[in-house]
């Protein structure tokens, strides 16, 4: 690959994508996490000879949480994008513009599970069990948290400036995204 070539494929420090793509790429990065959590329940269920899916739920929550991580963390440390962030054109970089380091990739995977907790609590401790009430209080749990961006200067999430790091727009030097 030439200089020039490396010059191009060099992500500009953009400012942060607009709160609609991000969650669109929220949205499909669920979608792919579909696959890697299917295969890694029937890995599990396999290893574990599991018969039951009410059987060994602690264990295999557990698992998934260790195996999302590591898609996460995998992918945020490499190339600073996940699939679906590759898509649509989202990367995540550090304060100064480099790639995550595994540690800084894994904190900011631990911290993300703000959007989810406290919608988690609020239905425990309400005490929801079906399936409506509890996908209404985590979607606007998920929302209230992403709409929080707005009270941010430079539009990003509050676990990644507590991480150190930030969503910006992924395009090379020509001006193309990458």
């Amino acid at each position: 690959m030439t200089a020039a070539a490396v010059a191009r494929s060099k992500p500009q420090a953009a400012g942060a994508p607009k709160l609609r793509r991000r969650l669109a790429c929220f949205v499909y990065e669920g979608v792919l996490l579909f696959g890697v959590v299917a295969t890694a329940g029937f890995a599990y269920a396999l290893v574990t000879q599991q018969r039951h899916a009410l059987v060994g739920t602690r264990g295999l929550q557990a698992w998934l949480f260790i195996i999302i991580g590591a898609y996460f963390v995998w992918f945020w440390s490499q190339h600073g994008q996940t699939l679906a962030m590759r898509t649509w054109h989202i990367r995540v970089v550090t304060r100064r513009g480099s790639t995550l380091t595994p540690g800084r990739a894994l904190m900011r995977y631990l911290l993300s599970w703000v959007w989810f907790l406290p919608a988690l609590l609020t239905s425990h401790l309400a005490g929801l069990n079906a399936a409506g009430p509890v996908t209404f209080v985590l979607g606007a749990g998920v929302l209230g948290y992403a709409a929080l961006t707005w009270l941010h200067p430079s539009r990003q999430y509050w676990h990644d400036i507590v991480c150190g790091t930030r969503l910006v727009e992924a395009r090379t030097d020509d001006g193309s995204r990458s």
